[in-house]
């Protein structure tokens, strides 16, 4: 039996031995992942979402200055640059445009008054009239012509303006004349001012200006309504616009402002328009005047530029991973209120930047990744997913080469469903085209962060459609598996109150080294994942 003394030696000898020894090798994922950190991404946002870049708008000078900025530190991090400039030099900068048309001179003349567009009076329809015209005006009743009931019976309306009330004749005991019931027919409605404008079009009248029934801040929100539904004629596009300005249109006005160009007064007109209604018949027309109108659409074209940094990967690196996030936000509010845009989609801006330097870092220790990896800021997401959709379309690396694209939009903040519960992220699109992208993000999860993934958006029956919402989908269309991490949408969604200080890097932190872990293993794994599910 062993001396307890030597067996007490032997002990002491065995334990300096193990303290002696190098602890086991630390995890290279997890290595580089603690280079992720609250604070360098507090420093990036405070840049990105400051007021000098006044809401990064698509094409402004402020997004300009966060393609320069992201670019500095993809330069520094030693990422390259493989967009081609004018002049054949790389570039960060994968530049394009967009096309828009718009309003722009549009106002009404009458005697000495001018009246203002979207304020006086909202436009339905295109038009372009490029220098100012001048035009008697003419009032036809309800500018209807049906069976034996017409507006414009020995009435002369050629190259002269109509003066129409919206609506139809309508009796005092609720029956409608053309119908003959209390149901209204085809002239009143939503869509009623087209078939109108086009009867006094067919008669020779040059343009149609209708008096609508609304008043006050009725009539005002009416008018905010239809500015805003009229941003659908001014919306940019990756093509240039056609449009046919030469098409159905009319002016819409309040009863007050028609009286003012016809030098009489409202209740004249409600008179006249109750006389119709009493009698069933067209009524006399004694109201004239002459106008002064213009309307231009003009053209408009947005330089705009995707930042693309590109670190090229070792055995693999014909194989490609996208990393995403949208560079721009929606800029100024028309009343000058700057929309930052901290967490829509700066969040996004500010990871790439710490996962790029996380794979600088262990590039730089001999620890590159096997396959390449293009850290996309897009722009244009805000107008159409535009930027993603350009690069779609012009990639600067060959798609079929994609393994995946993981896309990073609004991960900075809670939303009311997780208000009690910080640790959560919305994972969207990780099973659509690929079970293996989803089985690596799960498995990372579970090994690293252990967050709630909560896949309630996925669903495609929900509402939201958050899935075709975002940049990923411009991959995901063609083919390329995608990931669309998220934290959902806030009281400060689209507004001014997006701001810095309402981020909660902490728990950004960890969602952004959730990318890191799911994209080390995607760019250094033997196999490349597989697109085995096209699920909507």
């Amino acid at each position: 039996m062993m001396n307890k003394h030597i067996l007490a030696g032997l002990f002491l000898s065995i334990n300096t031995l193990a303290l002696a020894q190098d602890p086991p090798p630390q995890d290279d994922a997890a290595k580089y992942a603690a280079s992720i950190t609250p604070s360098d991404l507090k420093k990036h946002l405070v840049i990105i979402a400051s007021d000098s870049l006044e809401g990064r708008d698509t094409g402004s000078p402020g997004q300009k200055k966060a393609a320069e900025y992201v670019s500095r530190y993809y330069k520094q991090y030693g990422y390259q640059p493989i967009a081609a400039d004018a002049d054949g030099s790389k570039s960060y900068l994968q530049k394009y445009k967009l096309y828009k048309r718009s309003w722009g001179e549009v106002y009404v003349k009458a005697g000495d008054k001018t009246y203002e567009f979207n304020k006086d009076f909202y436009l339905n329809g295109l038009l372009d009239i490029p220098e100012e015209v001048s035009t008697s005006l003419v009032t036809a009743g309800y500018g209807i012509e049906e069976g034996s009931y017409s507006d414009y019976a020995d009435l002369d309306v050629k190259g002269k303006s109509v003066v129409i009330f919206d609506g139809e004749p309508k009796s005092s005991g609720g029956k409608y004349l053309l119908t003959g019931t209390t149901e209204k027919g085809k002239w009143s409605g939503p869509a009623a001012w087209q078939l109108k404008a086009k009867l006094a079009q067919e008669k020779g009248a040059k343009y149609v200006f209708i008096i609508t029934d609304k008043t006050g801040e009725d009539l005002d929100k009416e008018i905010r309504q239809r500015a805003v539904m009229a941003r659908r004629f001014s919306a940019p596009t990756l093509k240039p616009v056609q449009e046919n300005p030469a098409g159905t249109a009319a002016f819409v006005m309040a009863a007050s402002t028609a009286a003012e160009m016809l030098g009489t007064s409202a209740s004249k007109l409600a008179k006249l328009k109750s006389e119709i209604d009493k009698s069933g018949k067209p009524a006399a027309r004694d109201f004239t005047g002459k106008v002064a109108l213009k309307a231009t659409r003009v053209s408009e074209t947005i330089d705009t530029e995707n930042v693309a940094a590109f670190m090229e990967g070792t055995d693999k690196k014909d194989e490609v991973l996208v990393i995403s996030a949208h560079l721009d936000h929606i800029g100024i509010s028309p009343n000058g209120e700057i929309n930052n845009g901290a967490d829509d989609d700066g969040s996004g801006t500010v990871s790439l930047l710490e996962l790029a330097e996380a794979f600088s870092k262990a590039k730089a220790d001999g620890k590159g990744p096997r396959r390449s990896i293009l850290f996309l800021n897009v722009t244009g997401e805000e107008k159409g997913l535009f930027g993603s959709e350009y690069y779609s379309e012009h990639p600067l690396l060959p798609l079929k080469n994609t393994i995946a694209d993981l896309n990073i939009d609004m991960i900075g903040r809670v939303d009311e469903a997780h208000k009690n519960d910080h640790k959560y992220v919305y994972l969207i699109g990780s099973d659509k085209l690929s079970s293996k992208l989803h089985e690596i993000s799960e498995e990372a999860n579970k090994k690293y962060v252990n967050f709630k993934l909560d896949y309630t958006f996925n669903d495609p029956k929900d509402p939201n459609r958050f899935y075709y919402r975002s940049d990923h989908y411009n991959f995901a269309k063609m083919g390329v598996p995608v990931i669309f991490y998220f934290t959902g949408v806030h009281e400060d969604y689209h507004r001014p109150g997006d701001d810095v200080e309402k981020i909660l890097f902490d728990k950004q932190s960890e969602i952004v080294k959730l990318v890191f872990y799911t994209a080390w293993e995607l760019v250094n794994r033997e196999e490349r994942i597989v697109v085995d599910s096209h699920k909507e």
